[in-house]
């Protein structure tokens, strides 16, 4: 995997240590913690590591896992590898301009897709949709 860029190379945001240790440390938040579980506006999820969008509102669903979750991520905005820390066996997702850590997918997520994005809601920011003028 690349390594992880720096300020200078593209642009990275201050993180703080939580979202450091998801983002460049492949950490995982607390199931629950974040409040972009209850986020419900129209808008785009972004790389909290470097700003790239990742995810649209559009394609955002309740799981039940306690982390956002998504079927689909926007074209070209994630890479995935295989993980098998921790003793398991799973697909980790990161952003495929900085490579931060986003969380992993699943194959057990709705249609169209069948696949759950279950990602940190610490490695996301969330930009809501300009409401369009009357």
């Amino acid at each position: 995997m690349a390594e992880s860029c720096s300020t200078a190379r593209c642009g990275a945001r201050p993180l703080t240590p939580e979202q450091e240790h998801i983002l460049r440390e492949r950490g995982t938040e607390y199931p629950g913690s974040s409040p972009l579980n209850a986020e419900k506006r129209d808008g785009i999820y972004q790389c909290a590591g470097c700003g790239a969008d990742l995810f649209s509102s559009e394609t955002k669903y309740e799981s039940g896992s306690g982390w956002p979750s998504f079927y689909a991520p926007l074209t070209g905005a994630v890479s995935s590898r295989q993980d098998s820390s921790h003793g398991m066996v799973r697909t980790e997702v990161t952003c495929a301009h900085c490579h931060g850590h986003l969380g992993h997918v699943f194959p057990d997520g709705p249609p169209p897709t069948g696949e759950r994005y279950c990602m940190n809601g610490l490695a996301l920011d969330f930009v809501p949709r300009e409401p369009e003028e009357a």
